[in-house]
């Protein structure tokens, strides 16, 4: 089978009903290489009978798949209730999940999520890029030797939150923010990494990378205190009244 057909395999096999399953990871943030695994995500429906007990759930799902061929892949799935609740929070992972255009599997909630999730985004959204860029660029330093892939992830949730706060929309693939951001040394690394270089060291350019890093966390900073985003989330009502539908379905 090729990719695709082991994609919808696996949600085919899922055990529960899904809502959505979205390709995220490398693929979706456009800097996949030849040897890139697959990551699966998206969000499922427990039957009433896992929700109501004393013990319910499974409400996170997780599985992997290691063909001889060298395909990987792995799936995550949080139930609607876990998932809906993530929406709410500052967490851009699952907005970058149930935006993300590579889908796998799709319904008409799906759709009615991404219409609602408007609601979700916030000015605190920032905090979450700004995290995990710290998180991403201490692994860049501290490796020995430095890599391509985690200084690429540097870049990409810096303009990722740059991007939410100065328009409100989710936009997680680097090629398409590098349009804007016109960041020659990102199209370098990206064609790099796409290339299957991403084994080549930058170790001679740590402390360059150092400078963009800590310009662009500063521009992202900036970009949270004039944004026009709502500091609370406004769409709660509406997906409850959504989350309510879907478990009187099941």
């Amino acid at each position: 089978m090729n990719a695709e057909e082991r994609l919808l395999t696996a949600t085919a096999e899922h055990p529960f009903s899904l809502i959505f399953a979205t390709i995220s990871g490398a693929h979706l943030y456009g800097f996949a290489s030849p040897d890139s695994d697959y990551d699966l995500r998206g969000c499922h429906v427990l039957p009433t009978a896992n929700v109501v007990g004393l013990e319910p759930g499974p409400w996170t799902v997780q599985s992997e798949r290691r063909d001889s061929d060298g395909f990987e892949l792995d799936l995550v799935t949080h139930d609607a209730f876990k998932f809906l609740g993530l929406m709410l929070r500052k967490n851009g992972y699952v907005l970058e999940q149930l935006h993300s255009p590579l889908i796998v599997h799709t319904t008409p909630e799906h759709t009615e999520l991404k219409a609602v999730a408007l609601g979700c985004v916030t000015r605190y959204h920032s905090h979450h890029y700004l995290g995990f860029a710290e998180t991403q660029w201490h692994l860049f330093e501290k490796g020995r030797p430095r890599r391509i892939k985690p200084v690429l992830y540097v870049y990409r949730v810096l303009l990722t939150g740059i991007h939410l706060m100065r328009t409100g929309e989710v936009e997680a693939n680097l090629v398409r923010l590098n349009e804007t951001a016109r960041l020659s040394h990102v199209a370098d690394l990206i064609a790099r990494k796409v290339a299957g270089r991403e084994g080549e060291t930058l170790d001679d350019d740590v402390a360059w990378h150092r400078r963009e890093y800590e310009r662009l966390r500063q521009e992202l900073e900036s970009a949270d205190r004039s944004s026009s985003l709502p500091e609370r989330p406004t769409a709660r009502a509406a997906l409850d009244e959504l989350l309510v539908r879907i478990r009187m379905r099941t």
